[in-house]
């Protein structure tokens, strides 16, 4: 860390939350708020308005970020980089507050700043992490400012650990009062003459470019619309479930039309990237759909095929009753996903599978804290032993006796 202005940056990271909208599914995602929030924060950077292109930056180039909330919040701009080196470099020394106002676009450097932002090394997958909070944070575990140090030196290294960290800081917070949003960049390229090492490096007393400015969304190429039916007509669940789930972002564009799946509606997706194929699903008259993903959705239509030959939702889960979600890790070190249904739930990891779970072994694993327990994530599928359900765990196991659920650790 270099003091007096001079600051390397380095890959950044994070997730992107609409307004009044459930945490979305990100191959980006470090730390999730789980519930709906009506505070929303976007973050951009200058050669990419939208946020979504993942632009690429010669060593040497100026970059200018910008953020903006939809209510009055506290700011926090994480930087992380390939090495799993972090940096914060909002809130800083050279501005007043972190303090931003709804609907007030804040770029850095703001305009006649002592710092510039120059991209450098080294080559890579970058990632800008914008936390917004309805309260000031304490970050002093995180992150402290020496004297005379414009920016702060952060003493966690590592996405996981960063992850981990914030996880602390916002747990007393009410629980919507927190979001994330991420811009992601790549490092690569002829270098600019003179490009400066670092991923981006603070410059103190040098001008900026032209700040960044948001721009029409294009809209998707797609001879399907989310929602469309074969006549025409659009399903209104699927047609919101989309907009919640920014789905250009998540699902992608329509393979199918929508069309009748058992005793309700299913349309499929050619997803984005990490995501995989995907769905969105709801049983007649169900003004609400939901979104299945990846790994997730294939042990689902496994499951069906099994039980039904795939021409109706499995029995043991039913129809999905909330979008997925990612989990951070826990005290394993494991991550993964968690998709909810009517009568059961899936667990996936890329350590272990895809599993199900489902009656009062669900509910007394969930009761304990799910995943981030001691229990950890499910190891296999929950399983009939001497005629009583059992499901065995990272940390431990769970067996009914005479019809009542207990729990073993390892």
């Amino acid at each position: 860390m270099n003091t007096k202005g001079t600051l390397t940056l380095t890959a950044l990271l994070g997730l992107s939350l609409a307004a009044a909208s459930p945490a979305k599914i990100t191959a980006q995602s470090i730390i999730v708020n789980p519930v709906e929030t009506k505070l929303n924060v976007e973050v951009w950077v200058n050669k990419d308005a939208s946020g979504k292109a993942n632009p690429t930056y010669r060593k040497g180039e100026r970059l200018n970020a910008a953020v903006k909330t939809n209510q009055d919040a506290y700011v926090y701009l994480f930087n992380v980089n390939a090495n799993g080196e972090i940096d914060l470099f909002y809130p800083n020394s050279y501005e007043e507050s972190n303090f931003v106002k709804a609907g007030v676009t804040r770029v850095f450097p703001p305009q006649g700043a002592k710092y510039t932002l120059t991209v450098g090394g080294p080559n890579g997958q970058d990632r800008l992490l914008a936390l917004a909070s309805k309260k000031e944070l304490d970050l002093n575990d995180i992150a402290r400012f020496a004297e005379n140090q414009g920016f702060a030196e952060v003493r966690v290294k590592g996405q996981d650990n960063l992850a981990r960290a914030l996880s602390i800081v916002v747990n007393p917070l009410p629980a919507d009062g927190w979001t994330t949003d991420v811009v992601t960049f790549r490092v690569g390229g002829t270098p600019v003459q003179g490009g400066a090492t670092g991923t981006v490096t603070v410059t103190p007393g040098q001008g900026q470019p032209p700040a960044p400015q948001p721009q029409p969304q294009p809209t998707p190429n797609t001879s399907i619309e989310p929602g469309e039916k074969q006549d025409g007509s659009r399903d209104q669940a699927m047609v919101d479930a989309y907009a919640r789930l920014k789905g250009e972002e998540s699902l992608g564009t329509a393979t199918t039309y929508a069309v009748a799946w058992g005793d309700g509606l299913w349309q499929k997706f050619g997803g984005v990237g990490a995501y995989g194929d995907a769905v969105l699903l709801h049983a007649n008259g169900s003004s609400r759909s939901y979104a299945v993903h990846g790994a997730l959705l294939e042990r689902y239509l496994a499951l069906a095929k099994a039980e039904n030959g795939g021409v109706r939702p499995p029995s043991r889960l039913g129809w999905a009753a909330g979008d997925e979600k990612v989990i951070p890790r826990n005290t394993y070190g494991t991550s993964g996903l968690y998709g909810f249904f009517q009568s059961g739930a899936l667990y996936g990891t890329e350590k272990y599978g895809t599993f199900w779970l489902t009656g009062d072994v669900l509910k007394t694993y969930q009761g304990l804290g799910g995943s981030g327990s001691f229990l950890g994530f499910p190891s296999r599928d929950q399983y009939q032993l001497s005629g009583a359900w059992a499901a065995d765990f990272e940390g431990g196991t769970i067996r009914t006796v005479n019809g009542v659920p207990m729990v073993y650790r390892k």
